[in-house]
């Protein structure tokens, strides 16, 4: 008899805090035009290596990964997939201003601006 492997759990490509969620809801009911919801990825530059880049998404674009957390839709970047895995977006307000943090275990190190990151792409089992 053999036995089957059990399949491993999908990772949860990217969760929103409950303050990251509201405040997305309030930006897009403000926004001029039609948004479906918001477009995440990483780009190259900075110190650290990398920045984490957001805007609205009207659609999705091909081989875009699209979660839906707590009512808002996230359009990932496909270049970006592997880099944010298990990405958490907060939004926090601060003495000075209010901004979306990205608490991601994939990230390595920030630079002391806060602006850029290095992150390294996760691991995820082949099946």
């Amino acid at each position: 008899m053999v036995r089957e492997r059990p399949k491993a759990a999908k990772p949860q490509m990217i969760r929103l805090s409950d303050a990251a969620a509201t405040r997305i809801r309030e930006i897009m009911a403000n926004a001029d035009g039609q948004y479906e919801g918001v477009r995440i990825g990483v780009r190259n530059g900075g110190c650290a290596g990398m920045s984490y880049v957001m805007d609205y998404a009207t659609s999705a674009a091909p081989l875009e990964e699209v979660v839906e957390d707590k009512g808002v839709k996230v359009f990932i970047d496909p270049k970006a997939i592997l880099f944010l895995i298990g990405t958490e977006v907060d939004f926090v307000r601060e003495t000075l201003g209010a901004r979306f943090v990205f608490n991601n275990p994939n990230q390595t190190a920030a630079c002391g601006c806060g602006e850029s990151v290095s992150i390294t792409p996760a691991k995820v089992d082949a099946e």
